[in-house]
């Protein structure tokens, strides 16, 4: 028995240093080859980022210098750096009659519009003087403005209560105010005015009847003393454009008047025509509409 014994005892020992000489020792060169394949990977990627490109570094190299070799250049101020095409400039096309030109050709005010404006405040005076007394007693007033005039006239002095029909005391008005609006060419507006009590009998249905007939009448005097009709015009406002109270005695008697309105050539409906009133706004003249077929 001793002899098997000793022969397995042998054959386990050399199965031992059998299984102990399979260990391999270089398996650290597998780990070292990887290492090795990343660090190249790494390098790769770090020379791919670091490459340059010429033409930016042309282009910047080339601007830097400019920058620094120009003494008279601003130091705050730097040129932007061109990067691929440059992009086209597109200038503005002018465009002939824009709406601002026409809007500064507006503001500008013609010769013609001074001496207009001159005369109206000549006109002005002369009303003041010849109806001074009118004025003093508060029966008559002027206002001027840059292109008319207002000449208020109490219905008091030129009618009766309810009447249309001017009283022989506005005669003499009329015909010193016709004296001073005759050697014009401006168009003159009557325009009649009433208080608001109501007015219903035979001749007038209302106030808008009454304050026509007014205007109307005012308008056939200044034609006797040869004022050219197609320069007047009658305009009946009733009681709806008070300038007082109404439901005072005092208001209702500045209500009731009739006002003289002469006009400014070039603002007159029919004082000056298309190309006259351009003239006197300093405006090219407007060529004809014509209708497309």
């Amino acid at each position: 028995m001793t002899p098997i014994k000793d022969k397995d005892q042998a054959m386990a020992r050399r199965r031992k240093r059998f299984i102990a000489n399979t260990n391999n020792h270089d398996r650290w060169m597998v780990s070292y080859a990887d290492f090795i394949t990343l660090l190249l990977a790494f390098f790769v990627v770090m020379y791919a980022i670091s490459s340059v490109n010429e033409g930016k570094y042309k282009t910047l190299s080339d601007s830097l210098g400019e920058a620094f070799s120009n003494n008279e250049q601003p130091s705050n101020q730097l040129d932007l750096i061109p990067i691929g095409t440059v992009p086209t400039t597109i200038q503005p096309i002018p465009l002939e009659n824009s709406a601002m030109a026409d809007v500064e050709k507006r503001r500008e005010l013609s010769e013609e519009i001074l001496k207009e404006r001159k005369q109206l405040g000549e006109v002005s005076e002369q009303f003041e003087q010849v109806l001074a007394p009118f004025i003093d007693d508060k029966l008559v007033s002027v206002k001027k403005n840059d292109y008319w005039i207002e000449l208020e006239m109490n219905s008091e002095m030129l009618f009766l209560s309810g009447e249309a029909e001017l009283s022989k005391k506005a005669l003499p008005v009329l015909k010193k105010i016709a004296e001073v609006i005759n050697p014009l060419p401006n168009m003159i507006n009557i325009e009649g005015h009433t208080d608001n009590i109501p007015i219903d009998n035979a001749k007038f249905r209302s106030n808008w009847d009454l304050s026509s007939a007014r205007a109307t009448s005012v308008v056939h005097e200044l034609v006797k003393e040869g004022i050219n009709p197609p320069r007047l015009s009658a305009i009946g406002y009733g009681e709806f454009h008070p300038i007082g109270d109404n439901t005072i005695e005092a208001g209702r008697f500045n209500n009731r008047r009739v006002v003289l309105v002469l006009m400014a050539q070039a603002f007159a409906r029919y004082g000056a025509n298309d190309e006259e009133r351009a003239k006197l706004l300093n405006l090219a003249p407007t060529a004809p509409v014509v209708d497309q077929p």
